[in-house]
């Protein structure tokens, strides 16, 4: 009776068992709206545009290192765009929505993007062969990086219901571009009380609302009031804060023509100094072309080389004093300012109310009905996959630890690997992570004013290996001083300037000619003389 009575109990709960499965599964494919994997060709299902600027050729691809297959970027400097009309439109009024997908930039990243546009519905006789960069989207998301430019975009158009006019509204602040090439997925949630967030592979990077206007440029609800466009200023208003004293005088004994600089007297020129030579000579070495033609060609004069005596000696040529700044010089005199007694400050025209000002609870999103990749990029490489759209941020979880995390655990083992047989897991290690934390310091709010120049140093830094070290040394220091002064304050504070010499760079054409050791020998020859005409301007 017992053993009966266990068995049932069994029984029912491996039927219970069952029955959750079969309903958590069938909640999990009800909150997938949208699934594109790619393990099958796009062709046929995805539309490549036919318009004239896109000629970059998408391939079905694997992700080096993998058998999965994604799509791909496969030439430089080229213009793509390829679109997925969905079956019916998403709505992004109802509870939470997830967009979700996956980019490993194979090849590295300099400049060129890797988001995606969320199309709402097109006008009627609009065809997906007709996609382009003027196709309306609902939202745009995704990393894109050239120069000063390094944020994943969040980017959402809505609809203003007094003018009816679309407002294209940007993410401030939006968190950086993840510099290596392995696969990253960037997700987006929208949330019916009005929040988005934003994570990159699965690690929330930012959170916002679609209400507030400090997180969205230009804020989605406008101005109560605008500045009346017919207020003119009044004729008699003057707004000079500051005037030239009109009781000054210049001073007797204010020379205005003395000049700037003047010869230094108690110059010397140096021992050794060679004044016969000249700091040029004719190259020895050089011969007349066999096809020259004195008729055609003029008379043929051999090039120009560096003296090479100049090169041991001072200085070569005609010695002249020095020039050094004038103690007596004072520029053009210009009475001082004085504050202005007529000032009537600023003006700024009245404000009146905004007729295109309207008020809402939550955004009034246009649905999703089509997603489309438009790019532009310097890169090849760029492969995109996994792209998702749910209702649930469980589903979405469940694919980045499904789909993303077994590739991106690969990816890293394969790198580390790959740095270690080349010797540079060190140092390749720590430059990575430097660059990294970089990047994070960048996206603090409080340092949104300064981002752009601090990106240039960090991209100037990755670009040029052997500037790296001074260049990150700098980056940290300006960083450090803004933090610096927006701790104790001060009026006028500017953005310290971070200031980076050239690289040499010795071009190589086809009309070089000679040995390598030769080349060499004039390298050497041109470097003492270059030294020569240093020692000359610090003499």
């Amino acid at each position: 009776m017992m053993m009966g009575l266990l068995a049932l109990l069994l029984l029912l709960a491996f039927a219970s068992l069952q029955l959750f499965c079969f309903a958590d599964d069938d909640n999990n494919d009800d909150d997938v709206v949208f699934y594109e994997s790619f393990e099958e060709s796009f062709e046929g299902r995805w539309i490549v545009s036919n318009k004239d600027d896109y000629k970059g050729l998408w391939k079905h691809s694997k992700s080096e290192g993998h058998e999965d297959y994604g799509l791909l970027v496969s030439e430089k400097a080229r213009k793509y765009a390829i679109v997925k009309v969905v079956d019916e439109p998403v709505s992004l009024k109802d509870g939470t929505t997830v967009l979700q997908f996956e980019t490993r930039l194979q090849s590295g990243i300099e400049c060129g993007g890797a988001y995606i546009k969320f199309l709402r519905p097109q006008e009627a006789g609009w065809k997906p062969e007709e996609f382009d960069n003027k196709s309306p989207y609902s939202i745009m998301f995704g990393p894109d990086k050239c120069g000063t430019t390094n944020k994943v975009h969040f980017i959402f158009k809505h609809k203003n219901p007094k003018n009816g006019e679309y407002v294209e509204h940007h993410l401030k602040y939006p968190p950086s571009v993840p510099s290596d090439k392995l696969t990253h997925v960037y997700t987006a949630t929208l949330k019916l009380d009005k929040e988005v967030k934003i994570m990159i592979d699965g690690e929330e990077k930012k959170k916002a609302n679609f209400l507030a206007a400090e997180d969205f440029d230009p804020p989605l609800i406008p101005a109560k009031t605008i500045p009346d466009p017919d207020d003119k200023k009044p004729e008699d208003w003057d707004d000079k804060e500051k005037i030239p004293d009109p009781n000054a005088v210049k001073p007797d004994d204010w020379d205005e023509d003395a000049p700037m600089e003047i010869e230094d007297e108690e110059a010397v020129k140096p021992e050794g100094w060679l004044d016969d030579e000249p700091e040029e000579i004719d190259d020895p070495e050089a011969t007349k072309p066999e096809d020259w033609d004195d008729e055609e060609d003029g008379v043929w004069e051999p090039p120009k080389m560096y003296n090479p005596k100049c090169a041991i000696a001072p200085g070569c040529g005609e010695w002249k004093r020095p020039m050094k700044s004038n103690p007596a010089y004072k520029g053009k005199w210009s009475p001082p300012l004085i504050d202005n007694p007529n000032y009537k400050g600023v003006w700024k025209a009245r404000e009146i109310p905004n007729p295109n000002y309207f008020e809402l609870d939550k955004p009034d999103f246009e649905p999703i009905a089509a997603i489309g990749i438009e790019i532009w990029t310097m890169q090849e490489g760029i492969l995109f996959d996994n792209i998702l759209i749910a209702k649930n941020e469980k589903v979405a979880k469940s694919y980045r630890e499904t789909k993303w995390k077994p590739k991106f655990e690969v990816e890293k083992e394969r790198q580390q690997a790959e740095e270690e047989a080349s010797g540079l897991d060190f140092l390749a290690s720590i430059k990575r992570k430097v660059f990294n934390a970089l990047y994070q310091i960048a996206d603090i709010p409080f340092l949104s004013n300064y981002k752009p120049q601090i990106l240039d140093h960090i991209n100037k830094a990755e670009k040029q290996p052997n500037l790296t070290m001074g260049v990150l040394v700098s980056t940290v220091a300006i960083i450090l001083t803004i933090f610096l002064k927006l701790i104790f304050g001060g009026k006028n504070q500017q953005c310290p300037r971070i200031e980076t010499k050239p690289v040499p760079v010795v071009a190589e054409t086809s009309d070089d000619q000679g040995s390598d050791g030769e080349k060499v020998e004039k390298a050497e020859k041109n470097e003492a003389a270059a030294a020569a005409r240093r020692r000359r301007r610090e003499t």
